[in-house]
């Protein structure tokens, strides 16, 4: 991915916006932006955590966004953990340990949307500024909330606060902007 260009180009039409995107995994994907950003969510959708907040906390290793994709607003790679060589660390995770499967794992299961190649995450990022694509949201959404059995296993195990409990299970939550250390 080094030396990659990326570029976006947004186009703004009655309160939507045309966003067009040229990186490494899409090549002048097309999508809109509907809704304001952080706003107007599925109400079955209640994440904990912001991307920006993510990214800040350490999750994936530090590679997700390590092109520091200019789709998104600068102010999420701020203080985010990325790796400087699009290698994955534990160090970079907030658990500092590696809880994720790879970008191979995740398309040979099935779990990569043409629209997010990149996977959850990406696809997440993309929903919070405010695109909608109604079956793949439902999709995405029937997905995070089947992460709570994870909430519920930290809770039942570990007492309150106790953040070496079960980390594994914790940095996983994070992935999926469930707030692991209030458990």
């Amino acid at each position: 991915m080094v030396g990659i260009s990326s570029f976006i180009r947004v186009f703004s039409e009655q309160h939507h916006m045309k966003v067009t995107v040229s990186d490494h995994y899409q090549h002048n994907y097309i999508y809109e932006r509907t809704e304001s950003v952080g706003k107007n969510f599925h109400p079955d959708f209640k994440p904990e955590l912001t991307p920006k907040e993510m990214l800040e906390l350490g999750v994936f290793g530090g590679v997700y966004f390590g092109d520091k994709s200019a789709e998104f607003p600068k102010n999420w790679f701020t203080k985010a953990k990325l790796s400087p060589d699009h290698k994955q660390y534990k160090e970079l995770n907030y658990f500092n340990i590696l809880a994720s499967q790879s970008l191979k794992v995740w398309q040979e299961k099935g779990w990569i949307h043409v629209c997010d190649p990149r996977g959850w995450f990406q696809w997440y990022c993309r929903y919070y500024l405010g695109r909608r694509i109604p079956d793949e949201d439902k999709w995405q959404i029937k997905r995070w909330k089947s992460m709570k059995r994870h909430i519920v296993q930290v809770k039942k195990n570990c007492k309150t606060g106790d953040l070496s409990c079960r980390p594994k299970q914790r940095q996983a939550l994070l992935h999926w902007a469930y707030d692991s250390r209030k458990y």
